[in-house]
Formats: structure tokens, sequence, C-alpha cells
């Protein structure tokens, strides 16, 4: 009996055990064969290739998914034109992802523009602290609902400068017909001022800035900015940080793609969303001092900042641009008061920590080299 109770333990038990256990193990080797469409040209640095990039998270996504979500990536024009990703994810028929910025879809839905930056609004730490616990990422959700969409942080560029002015900039009459590049929030901003603003994909704005198409043109930062060649192309490099003080990627992905995985593939596509968006800002803040330097010391650049009372009207064009918008659509004004409700308490302590830091403290480390 004893004997024969072991022998059913090892062979009758066993197969048992693996016949109820079997859809359990079948269902979890289950895998998925994805595509991601980006805004970015192939190879194209931070945002397509490097340190927490569109294929960076694609890799991580597979690795830590042991293989059972595999993301092919596709550079802007390979398989859909840049800007129509949104679309194409949406529709989910061939895209399940799309690597891109929020403010590009300006046009479907005026509200996602605030999970990109806002202008005059907050940096890196308290932009971040807003999407993962001031409610930010869920409005974010709310906004893309009703296009079937799932959006996931996946990068920041920190503050970016202002960008490349081929004249100098005196006065606020300076941007009457001004034709320059800038997506979102901030191109409406111009266009209160009297510029003209044009959305243009990163891969073109140096031919376009070059040519003289366009008078001034923005893209990320000195690391960013050097590799599209745009300090040949314009000489007078503008810092305040105004249009966007905290620049987020995202990863939109299809609801209905998204709801076919399992649980915990739908936390390895957060997982690594949230390991892309700390990996993608402290790369690029490693490059741009080198960068910096090297463009001010060896191109002729000179870096200059914004009269006051240019910052003084784009301010006000913001402020009234933002109240326009939020009177007219209700999901735009929660969003909109989320925001600024968060940042005045954020305020409070960036102030009295990074605030107090960088004008008061940081100036006596310059002493230790």
């Amino acid at each position: 009996m004893s004997v024969n109770r072991r022998n059913f333990l090892k062979y009758g038990g066993a197969a048992a055990v693996g016949t109820v256990m079997a859809p359990s193990i079948v269902k979890a080797q289950e895998t998925f064969n994805w595509r991601m469409t980006t805004s970015w040209p192939s190879g194209f640095p931070f945002f397509q290739s490097g340190p927490g990039s569109a294929t960076d998270f694609a890799r991580r996504v597979e690795e830590m998914s042991g293989g059972r979500i595999k993301i092919r990536v596709y550079g802007a024009g390979e398989l859909i034109p840049a800007f129509d990703g949104f679309d194409a994810v949406s529709r989910g028929q061939q895209v399940q992802l799309n690597h891109a910025c929020s403010y590009y879809w300006a046009g479907e839905s005026f509200a996602a523009q605030y999970f990109t930056t806002v202008p005059f609004g907050m940096t890196f730490q308290g932009f971040n602290a807003w999407l993962a616990h001031g409610g930010g990422y869920e409005l974010w959700k709310e906004t893309y609902e009703p296009y079937n969409l799932i959006p996931l942080a996946v990068g920041c560029t920190g503050a970016q400068p202002v960008g490349w002015f081929r004249e100098p900039v005196t006065s606020v009459a300076d941007f009457r017909g001004l034709n320059i590049r800038m997506p979102g929030l901030a191109g409406d901003v111009y266009n209160a001022i009297g510029a003209n603003a044009r959305l243009l994909p990163g891969g073109e704005i140096f031919s376009a800035l070059e040519r003289g198409a366009i008078d001034a043109a923005e893209w990320v930062g000195p690391y960013l900015d050097r590799a599209l060649g745009l300090h040949n192309a314009a000489k007078h490099y503008y810092s305040s940080g105004w249009h966007e003080p905290s620049t987020t990627t995202e990863v939109i992905v299809n609801k209905d793609a998204y709801n076919s995985l399992p649980s915990d593939l739908q936390a390895v596509l957060h997982n690594a969303a949230a390991a892309c968006n700390i990996t993608s800002h402290t790369w690029i803040e490693a490059q741009n001092g080198d960068a910096l330097d090297d463009l001010l010391n060896n191109h002729g650049v000179a870096f200059e900042t914004l009269p006051d009372d240019v910052i003084r009207a784009l301010f006000e064009a913001t402020r009234d641009i933002l109240a326009t918008e939020a009177d007219k659509d209700p999901l735009v004004k929660r969003i909109n008061d989320s925001f600024w409700a968060f940042k005045k308490k954020h305020d409070g302590w960036n102030a009295n920590s990074e605030g107090v830091f960088a004008n008061t403290i940081s100036r006596y480390g310059q002493g230790m080299i």
C-alpha cells in the first residue's frame, strides 16, 4: 500500500497536477508580437535610440517579459508618417504602440498637451510628482479614453532652451511675423504675440532653418540641438525654459491590445516605461554640459536670455489662452485646475529646497574644482 501510494504520488499524482496546471502554463507562455511607430527618424538619439529611447523601451519590455512581448520599432516614415501615430494606434489595426509627445495631438485634443509640458509650469520633479501622485496620470487616462488609448510616460528632456534664432531678439516687436518651429501650447502663445508657429518633425528642422523657411526653431537642448546641426544655421541661442520647463515623451498603447495582456505583462509595460523615464532624463543631463561648452567655445554660439518684456508678454498670452480653453471644455478646466493647484503647493517646497540650493548654496561648490 505505502509503496503503491508513493508510486501514485510520483507518477499518477504528478500527471494529475500537470493536467490541472496545463491551461495556466499555456496561458503564461502566450506571446505578443507588436508594432510601435514613432515620430522620430530611425537612429535619432535620445528619442529613437540610446538610453531611455523608443528602442530601449522595446528592449526592456522584451527582457522583462521573458520574450513574451516583442516590439518591432519603426521610425517616422517607415510604416506611417511622423505625426500619424495617434490615429494609427487608436484604430489598432496595424500598430499597437506609438512613441511621441502628447502635444503633437493638439488637433485631436487640446487637453492632451498638458501631459507633455505646460509653459511656465513645473520642472522634472514637480511634473512627475503631479503625474504619479497628484492625479495627473488619472486625468491623462481620462483624456485618452475616448480614443481607445492607454498613455505611459517614458522620457523627459528636462528644461529646454527657448531655441535658435537667426537674428537677435531685443523686444516683443521682433516676434511679429517671425516664422518659428514650435509645437504645442507654446506655439499658440507665439501666435498670440504675432509670430507664425509651425510644427515640423525633428528630422526637418535643420533644413528649414538653414534655407530660411523658418527664422527660429527649438528642439531639445545643447546635446541634441548640436546633433541636428542647428548651430550651423543660427547662432543666437536663447534660454529661459519658459515654454518647456519639463518635456515628457509618451508611449500610447491601443487599449484593446493592452487589455489582451495578462496583468503581469501590463505591469511590465508600466515598469519599463518608468525605467526609461528616469534613464532618459539622467542620460541627457549627463550630455548637455559638455555639449554647451563645445557650442560656446568652438562654434561661435551666443547663449542669451530673452528680455523681460518678452517673458512678460509670453506669460500673459499663456495665462489668457489657458483660461479661454478651460472655459470652453470641462475636462480642460479640471486638468488646468489640478495642474496649477499642485504647482502652487510644490513651489513652496521647491523654493525652499532646490531653489535655495541653486541660488545660494551651489555656488560654494564651484570652489571644490
